[in-house]
């Protein structure tokens, strides 16, 4: 039995908390201590409802605040947010297991967006062009749709949200959260301080669930537009449930991302950034380099010292101020996953030069502990090539040339990331013209980018045009509304009136 503290999951409807009856649960654990420490009630398709409607209740007067208001009701709560910033980080921490340097950086990038949201008056500016004929004007301004809705995966409890509300409410739209089942006490902690910063009742919403309570919120008549972060065949079918019910969908997916040594590279830098990338999260991010590419002499040179800093890495619970640790994994389930792809490459015949498996933490034997893996002499036919592994697994694939590595890297179905390690500028050019995915790094591990810049991930890594964060975000969550609009000289309406 738990000896945790069992935290309320409740649902937010019209500005009223409640922790709702539902025929199922489903348990949120600790995963550093392996306990269960909240049950998350699955929600039908009436409790969706009544979040839908309690939605569309506040839309008229909510669009109708002047943008200026709504950015500083934003500016209140970017304010809470820092200063809950500890407690936030200790709450991912708690759900996830993530270290705590990690989900500091969590809540970080999260700010970030709400920051960014903060300049609303200025990103929704409209466009006039006059006289495009003669005494004629054009203009073009954006609304908010109406009811949006954002479906989160469990990988970034405070970050995946506030890519999706901010903007969302900023434009003048009301919204519904439903945060991962896995991980809802963080994205709860966030809205209680949405709303203690003045947000009225119904702006914002949140239901937690399953399918059952995605596919209400993906069918409902009223809900306008589906912000969705996943895997990728979760996505796929978000995407295509949405738009057949007519709703603008963002639905963002997984990843094989891969970083590339070249002989040339500043390996110090190489290792670090390998670290960083792979292991980062216990590697349980879509932008995880979960695939080292070395070409020619850069494996010889990588591998030994990149073996060494794995070797350093600490594992072990994660509500500790300590640097280099890794975390666990968010379920014993995906801790078998992720352990049965280890095998399936062993089995393929690939190397594995640092084995996680079995790894012990004498201070918490239940967690969900898998240390971090280095898997050599990885082929691209061999399953954990091909599948996202979503773990503490870093994949080294070995290519004479760069030329080759490209059209490799250019085979997956997956366009999220990819990075490149090298001192030479023609190199990085080339490797960035040619690349196939829609977030490059240059001697950069992780190339996500920051609030101001989309995360523009490509082909089976995002479904839908415009991506979240920047200005294809504010895109996403409005309309344009185009006028023409034409004003008489003095005199020139006069002739219809001397006729008569």
């Amino acid at each position: 039995m738990s000896t945790q503290t069992l935290y309320p999951v409740p649902v937010f409807i019209g500005g009223e908390w409640h922790v709702p009856e539902t025929k199922t649960t489903v348990p949120v654990y600790n995963p550093s201590i392996g306990e269960i420490i909240a049950h998350t009630p699955m929600c039908d398709g009436a409790m969706v409802d009544q979040a839908v409607q309690a939605a569309q209740k506040a839309f008229p007067d909510w669009a109708e605040t002047p943008p200026v208001e709504r950015a500083r009701i934003l500016f209140r709560y970017k304010m809470l947010l820092e200063e809950h910033f500890e407690d936030l980080a200790r709450s991912v921490c708690r759900e996830h297991g993530k270290n705590l340097i990690e989900a500091r950086g969590d809540v970080r990038r999260g700010v970030e967006v709400v920051e960014y949201a903060c300049g609303i008056p200025e990103l929704l500016k409209g466009e006039i062009l006059p006289n495009i004929a003669r005494g004629i004007d054009g203009e073009v301004v954006r609304h908010p749709h109406g009811v949006v809705v954002g479906i989160c995966p469990y990988n970034f409890p405070a970050l995946v949200p506030m890519w999706m509300f901010p903007l969302a409410i900023a434009c003048g739209n009301t919204f519904i959260l439903k945060p991962s089942e896995k991980v809802p006490l963080t994205g709860i902690r966030l809205i209680e301080l949405l709303q203690q910063a003045g947000l009225p009742p119904g702006v914002l919403n949140i239901v937690h669930g399953g399918k059952d309570c995605v596919d209400a919120l993906l069918k409902h008549p009223l809900v306008k537009a589906i912000s969705f972060v996943g895997s990728s065949p979760v996505a796929k079918y978000i995407y295509e449930t949405g738009i057949m019910h007519g709703k603008k969908v963002q639905a963002a997916g997984g990843a094989k991302n891969y970083v590339f040594v070249l002989p040339d590279a500043d390996f110090g830098n190489s290792v670090t950034g390998l670290v960083d990338s792979a292991f980062g999260c216990a590697g349980q991010r879509c932008m995880a380099g979960s695939t080292a590419v070395t070409i020619g002499k850069a494996h010889d040179r990588l591998v030994e010292p990149l073996s060494a800093a794995v070797k350093a890495i600490k594992v072990g619970p994660t509500d500790r101020d300590v640097p280099n640790n890794l975390g666990a994994v968010i379920t014993p389930q995906h801790l078998e996953k992720v352990s049965g792809l280890i095998a399936s490459g062993e089995k393929d015949g690939a190397k594995i030069v640092i084995d996680g498996r079995g790894v012990k933490v004498p201070e918490a034997p239940k967690g969900f502990y898998l240390g971090p893996t280095i898997v050599d002499g990885v082929t691209q036919g061999m399953h954990i090539a091909r599948e996202e592994v979503f773990g503490p697994v870093l994949n080294v694939m070995s290519f004479d040339d760069l030329d080759s590595a490209i059209e490799m890297a250019n085979q997956t179905p997956f366009g999220n990331g990819a990075c490149i390690y090298t001192q030479s500028g023609k190199a990085a050019r080339e490797f960035k013209h040619r690349i196939k995915a829609g977030m490059v790094g240059i001697n950069v591990g992780v190339p996500a980018p920051m609030a101001m810049f989309p995360f523009a991930g490509w082909d089976y890594s995002f479904f839908g045009e415009l991506h979240m964060q920047g200005r294809e975000g504010v895109m996403f969550y409005t309309r344009a509304k185009v006028t023409t609009t034409r004003w008489f000289r003095h005199g020139e309406g006069d002739i219809w009136h001397k006729e008569k």
